[in-house]
């Protein structure tokens, strides 16, 4: 008989009897961080190809594509150079894009956003036919692409936008868009009962497949200021502020994530992503639903003009960024630098 830990016991010791044991055990984590394979074997969080979503734009009447000057790598393209470049992104890994359209011609109502020969609608056709169901295909659901005042909206005579009409036209959209080849409609307008109107018009028009990622908390920032040159949509007065989010409020984000889970949305999408890192966790541990995050223009923009002057190393910087994205909770990461990133990765 030995006396073991306090207690009586009968047998041969047992190993853990008898392997001496310092007074003060001292945690050593450093060695799991001694080299580059040890990290990356308990790495908590991972960025793989099929989490990121590619952003691209198609412009009408164009015949070369054009760089974004604001954002370096960015360019708004012809049909035609929309498709290689997507070739090149799907072989890279990256299976999802974000399909944004600039038309030749806008008017107060934004018809082009619906229209079947649409520039986004062709766009849509176009990498379908290209890569059939080995891509998901996004499409902006929006009108601020689409008008001439640059609201997502049309306007009432005082000026505001008319939430009613602006979410009507939004499930005519969604649907010439699935009916093209959209997977999933992005309603990106911050309109109230956006998602329940276009549930309801997908649905009535036999598109109960197609799917509607929200942009539920989406705030007035002033980091999209690249993304309108992209896009030609900054708006000709005014701004957004009467639609999207007031930076300071938290529990109104959450409480219009809970109100498009309502209405139907399949998956949620914070914007921007860096600024809002807390929305992007509270939306994720609140909801459950698929989240996404948008690595905004301003974002991408930052880290290049920084870069260029020396400053900081861009490209850790920018993979350091899109990593933190997922970290904090989202299942998928919108990024101008998706194609970059999976050939990192």
């Amino acid at each position: 008989m030995r006396v073991t830990r306090g207690r009586l016991s009968h047998g041969p010791p047992r190993i853990v009897d008898v392997i001496p044991r310092p007074a003060h055990p001292i945690a050593r984590p450093r060695r799991l961080r001694r080299t580059p394979a040890l990290r990356a074997a308990v790495r908590e969080t991972t960025l793989v190809p099929r989490q990121l979503v590619a952003p691209l734009f198609v412009k009408e009447g164009i015949a070369q594509p054009q760089p974004v000057a604001s954002m370096p790598g960015v360019q708004q393209h012809t049909i035609d150079s929309l498709r290689a470049e997507a070739k090149e992104l799907v072989a890279a890994g990256v299976t999802s894009l974000l399909l944004f359209g600039v038309p030749a011609a806008k008017d107060a109502q934004g018809s082009q956003a619906w229209a079947p020969e649409g520039i986004v609608q062709r766009g849509l056709r176009a990498l379908r036919q290209d890569h059939g169901e080995d891509v998901v295909l996004y499409a902006d659901t929006c009108l601020d692409e689409f008008t001439d005042h640059g609201h997502c909206g049309p306007l009432r005579a005082d000026g505001s936008v008319d939430n009613d009409a602006a979410i009507a036209s939004y499930a005519r959209a969604a649907v010439t868009q699935a009916q093209a080849g959209a997977d999933v409609v992005a309603p990106s307008g911050m309109m109230d009962g956006q998602v329940a109107a276009i549930r309801a018009g997908l649905d009535a028009a036999g598109l109960q497949d197609t799917a509607i990622m929200a942009y539920c908390t989406k705030y007035a920032s002033a980091f999209y200021g690249p993304f309108r040159d992209a896009a030609e949509c900054a708006p000709q007065f005014g701004d957004r502020s009467t639609y999207q989010l007031d930076p300071g409020n938290a529990e109104e984000g959450l409480r219009e994530a809970a109100a498009d889970v309502a209405e139907g949305a399949d998956i949620l999408l914070v914007k921007p992503a860096v600024p809002y890192l807390d929305l992007v966790w509270r939306v994720k541990q609140s909801t459950g639903l698929p989240l996404a995050a948008y690595h905004v223009s301003g974002e991408y923009a930052m880290v290049h003009a920084a870069a260029e002057r020396g400053w900081i190393d861009g490209d850790r910087v920018m993979a350091e960024t899109l990593l933190g994205i997922r970290r904090a909770g989202a299942d998928l990461v919108i990024t101008y630098a998706a194609g970059w990133m999976a050939r990192r990765l």
